[in-house]
């Protein structure tokens, strides 16, 4: 093949070391036109001048390598170079290979995460990774069915996203989804209410009704229930010789998260769901501290059920199925009641079967221990037909009625209300609330006396309506002040709760509250 002339002595060098120096000499007499290619008796000269060549350059590498295979030195720095060479390509493409994986994998967390939870803090992650729910179960139930927790999220409304924000267990943590505060115990005392936030209230409220109020609770059970209240616990109790009252203690607190996942997994939920249901219906006993100006919530504890949330009560009445079983079971081999309400348990019998109390406490008293529960000895009373039989609030001697006393205290509050206006009282000790603590006790004997409670309700009324207009009046216009009330009859005033006569009034005046009733109605 021609080439042009090389332009430098170097040029030359490099012509020779690549091909050979014949061919040099044969190219560039081709070039000055010396040596014809096309002529027919040159071929044979110039075949055999190119296997010429052709051999002169393979001996020259051979004989290369031969001297390096002679030298240790230079044979080892070949090799060295080589291998290096080689592994900078695998690294090259290990590199490559790892960025894609890493690429891949990245998109398949993101993905992952968008339809599913794999973590939800320390010591609760453990069987997210199980999702096989039990159909059969869920089916005869009529319960919903999820898959995972994108399709629970779904049925919820609520992004899975903040589905894991509400349930996620964090031992320090900057928010907290339960609002806290103490209330006064009726016995002395305070009990702690863990009221929950509305993002988690509306999930609570959720799963309370498409879950826990579609699965049947024991017949004796009457706290929390439809249809169920206060009077059809205390009814079965009316007119025994003996009523027993026992008290469960630190009910709430005693029903963990591990036993209120067991009650999901036992309905046939998976172990992914039914640990974000847990968790979404308990909360560990938090200290708040703060630092650097920052409030911080330190979780303490096992998570349990919070008193305030609206499922606890639904899930205790679920996992005190079989304490319900075992008590009904004792209590009707020895011829006495049972009832329950919440942490209340009413026994009661009338006759022969109220020689056997004794044997049947102390049946009840191991139940409830074996049951994982927690026998509250000071609230523990057994009433004879001799005393006041009282069974959540209610008397129940001879037919159900409100504690007289109460009462009378009750509407002697009203009328001081109605004289001299709400500053400086309380009712039950509650001085805070006063208009809902009173309220909601006038709906309370409305309850169960409906002719005494309808006009205590309207007085209530009259009062809320006379502090609304006192809100709204200027700071400068004296809000106008009701004639004080005629003072009723006392002998009616002072009598029994149970009774069916209404109170009459005095003679005189109406009272300010009667005045008003045509505007309430």
């Amino acid at each position: 093949m021609n080439q042009s002339q090389p332009a430098t002595r170097q040029e030359l060098y490099e012509r020779i070391r690549e091909s050979s120096k014949n061919e040099v000499i044969r190219s560039e007499m081709e070039r000055l036109g010396f040596w014809n290619p096309n002529a027919p008796e040159p071929k044979v000269a110039d075949d055999w001048l190119k296997e010429y060549d052709r051999l002169t350059k393979e001996l020259r590498e051979l004989r290369g390598k031969q001297e390096r295979m002679n030298n240790r030195d230079t044979l080892l720095a070949d090799i060295r170079k080589k291998r290096m060479a080689e592994s900078r390509e695998r690294q090259k493409e290990t590199k490559l290979r790892r960025e894609r994986e890493r690429i891949e994998k990245a998109e398949r967390w993101k993905k992952l995460k968008e339809e599913d939870i794999l973590y939800l803090g320390e010591d609760v992650s453990t069987q997210l990774n199980k999702k096989e729910p039990r159909p059969d179960l869920l089916a005869e139930r009529q319960l919903p069915n999820f898959v995972n927790a994108k399709a629970l999220a779904a049925s919820m409304e609520v992004p899975i996203g903040e589905l894991k924000f509400l349930a996620y267990n964090r031992k320090v943590s900057k928010v907290s989804h339960y609002k806290r505060f103490f209330m006064k115990k009726k016995s002395g005392g305070q009990r702690l209410i863990s009221a929950p936030m509305p993002r988690l209230k509306r999930l609570q409220y959720w799963i309370l009704h498409s879950i826990l109020y579609k699965i049947p609770v024991h017949e004796c059970v009457h706290g929390f229930v439809p249809d169920r209240s206060i009077k059809t616990n205390a009814a079965p109790h009316v007119g025994q010789d003996v009523v027993v009252n026992i008290d469960l203690k630190d009910f709430f607190p005693t029903v963990s998260q591990s036993r209120v996942q067991g009650l999901f997994n036992a309905l046939g939920y998976s172990n992914q769901i039914s640990t974000i249901f847990s968790l979404l219906c308990t909360e560990p006993e938090v200290q708040q501290a703060k630092l650097d100006g920052e409030s911080w919530f330190i979780h303490q504890g096992e998570r349990h059920l919070p008193q305030g949330a609206p499922t606890s009560p639904a899930i205790t009445n679920l996992i005190c199925y079989r304490l319900d079983c075992r008590i009904k079971g004792a209590t009707d081999k020895l011829g006495f009641n049972y009832t329950r309400y919440a942490d209340d348990i009413t026994l009661s019998a009338s006759g022969e079967a109220v020689s056997d109390i004794c044997r049947l406490i102390w049946q009840v008293r191991k139940i409830i221990e074996e049951e994982g529960f927690n026998f509250h000895p000071d609230k523990f009373r057994v009433m004879r037909k001799g005393r006041r039989q009282e069974v959540t609030g209610l008397v129940v001697n001879e037919t159900l009625s409100i504690n007289r006393n109460t009462l009378r205290r009750f509407r002697a509050l009203l009328h001081q209300i109605e004289k001299s206006g709400i500053e400086g009282k309380s009712w039950q000790g509650n001085s805070v609330n006063l208009l809902n603590s009173i309220q909601g006790y006038a709906d309370f004997v409305a309850m169960v006396r409906p002719e005494k409670g309808q006009l205590l309700q309207a007085r209530v009324k009259a009062i809320r309506m006379v502090q609304k207009h006192k809100r709204r009046a200027k700071p400068e216009a004296k809000p106008k002040i009701p004639a004080p009330l005629v003072p009723i009859n006392k002998a009616n005033e002072l009598s029994h709760a149970g009774s069916d006569q209404t109170p009459k009034s005095s003679s005189g005046p109406k009272p300010f509250w009667k005045k008003l009733l045509f505007w309430l109605d």
